[in-house]
């Protein structure tokens, strides 16, 4: 951080461009093009793959506003679909069936999935991938919360076509402010992204080629997160999965705690317990609120019901709600218990002794 302030280099300085490599090289992947912040990164891909009016993106319906926001800001239309009751990640099965229903409607051109790796937990990229191999779409990885995850030896953010995440404050891996990247294998993909991230620039900054974006990673960020990086790398993601291990040791049996599948390594964005109802979750909300225990509702509206996307319910024959009938349950039953890599065994027991109480 001195550095970059008694340099003067505060926008893509060369902090930036060694960060890319040491993220690539992270992720396992060729190319990290570093950008404002995670929904940018989302915006990029999607304007790499030239996505726009007539196209059909298919995103989860539990995830986070902006990985169907983006899909509007191009001009394409989100397909929400239903997502799996132990994983809260997509389902394959819920995704061909909403590929099939838009492909026998003949109004929208199927282009991308978005499959979040939600709370930390990559989504089903091996069967997500035959999906998208049998209709030939790409995978657009937002893997906002899941840096550091897995699936056997392989990391997050190198399972898309392209592949995206935030390096927001709460993220696995975050800045001291806004941030994101995008990931990806493709030459031509890496060298468009970075067109694009600086007002669509070619061969230099005021030759503009194409309309782009200010999306730029200020180079003090970039000098957080070197540092921040080998942390995680080094500690930090150990040390969430053995909190997450506590808090599934002392819950297990009690309320219904996350599933990580065989083979699956979780980077615990949020360590998120399900509930029987609303009303069990929201009291046992506001309990822990009164003994000073935050937990936070990761999502209370899926996407089919968010005010901005309400015109879709009827375009989309009126049944998206019906569609997603987990995702609706989800936003219900869902908490997510406080959860970083600096909580002790006994913070751990402290929280889960208040949940016993409050239940």
């Amino acid at each position: 951080m001195i550095e970059v302030a008694t340099s003067g280099a505060f926008i893509m300085g060369p902090q930036v461009k060694v960060l890319e490599q040491q993220l690539a090289q992270y992720v396992g992947v060729n190319h990290c093009i570093s950008c404002a912040n995670g929904t940018d990164a989302l915006t990029l891909a999607l304007k790499v793959w030239g996505v726009g009016p007539g196209d059909a993106v298919f995103v989860p319906d539990f995830t986070f506003f902006s990985s169907a926001e983006v899909v509007s800001l191009e001009g394409a239309t989100p397909i929400f679909v239903d997502v799996n009751a132990d994983t809260f990640n997509v389902d394959p099965t819920d995704l061909e069936r909403a590929i099939r229903q838009v492909i026998d409607e003949g109004k929208l051109r199927p282009r991308v999935i978005i499959a979040v790796d939600l709370f930390g937990l990559p989504a089903d990229y091996p069967a997500i991938r035959q999906v998208a191999d049998r209709y030939s779409l790409f995978i657009l990885e937002d893997g906002a919360q899941g840096f550091g995850g897995s699936i056997g030896n392989q990391r997050a953010c190198s399972f898309g076509d392209i592949a995206t995440t935030s390096f927001f404050p709460a993220k696995p891996l975050g800045c001291y402010g806004d941030g994101g990247a995008v990931f990806t294998n493709n030459d031509e993909w890496a060298m468009l992204a970075d067109s694009y991230r600086v007002h669509g620039k070619g061969a230099f900054k005021y030759d503009n080629v194409r309309i782009g974006l200010n999306s730029r990673l200020d180079t003090l960020q970039a000098a957080i997160l070197q540092v921040k990086l080998k942390a995680f790398a080094d500690y930090e993601l150990e040390a969430v999965n053995r909190v997450a291990e506590c808090y599934t040791s002392m819950l297990g049996g009690k309320v219904k705690t996350p599933d990580i599948p065989d083979g699956f390594g979780s980077s615990w964005a949020q360590y998120t317990i399900q509930l029987d109802n609303r009303d069990m979750r929201d009291s046992l909300q506001a309990a822990l609120k009164s003994k000073g225990i935050p937990a936070m509702v990761y999502y209370p509206t899926p996407m089919h019901l968010q005010t901005a996307f309400r015109s879709l319910q009827t375009k989309q024959n009126g049944s998206v709600a019906s569609q997603c009938p987990v995702s609706a349950l989800l936003s219900q039953t869902v908490l997510s218990l406080p959860m970083h890599p600096y909580l002790s065994d006994d913070d751990v027991a402290t929280i889960c002794n208040a949940i016993f109480t409050s239940l």
